[in-house]
């Protein structure tokens, strides 16, 4: 059995008009949200072996901040270009090239394609949107990364800043 979790961006800045959609940065919900989303990972004793990232600067900051709350360390986080707002095709594609070895994976990226990536998974069209900051935790009923595939995972945890926050 192997361990993913599926998760979006925090909040990120519209003030800065002109500015290239992959260069925005966290605003300050944002800025809030992952702190406290890493903090609660950290609680429930969430650890990952790899980190696979969007190099978006909002996905990058989101990746940096939860990582630093549970202790991994953040120079050690791949940026993947093409997680950049990947379809459930491309992301499940770079799942699928992990090393088995890797028991828990934890990739950072953006909707729609994580929102699907979930509802492949699972088997199901169970979650309507993966909220920004939003964790989808997996279990995933496969040895070896390659056998990604529709319906082969359970949906364990599914956390987001707004339950916390109103």
């Amino acid at each position: 059995m192997k361990i993913l979790y599926v998760i979006r961006h925090a909040k990120s800045s519209w003030k800065e008009k002109g500015i290239d959609d992959f260069d925005r940065p966290l605003n300050d919900r944002g800025e809030r949200d992952a702190p406290f989303m890493g903090e609660l990972l950290n609680s429930l004793g969430c650890k990952f072996d790899l980190v696979l990232s969007s190099p978006a600067k909002r996905a990058q900051a989101t990746a940096k901040i939860i990582c630093s709350k549970i202790g991994y360390n953040q120079e050690n986080i791949v940026f993947k270009r093409e997680l950049y707002l990947a379809n459930v095709k491309e992301i499940a594609s770079t799942i699928s090239e992990i090393n088995k070895e890797v028991e828990s994976l934890a990739i950072f990226g953006h909707n729609p394609g994580l929102t699907e990536l979930a509802n492949y998974l699972s088997g199901e069209n169970s979650i309507d949107n993966i909220p920004t900051c939003g964790i989808v935790k997996f279990e995933l009923f496969i040895e070896n990364w390659k056998s990604i595939s529709k319906g082969i995972g359970k949906i364990r945890m599914f956390e987001y800043p707004k339950k916390y926050f109103k």
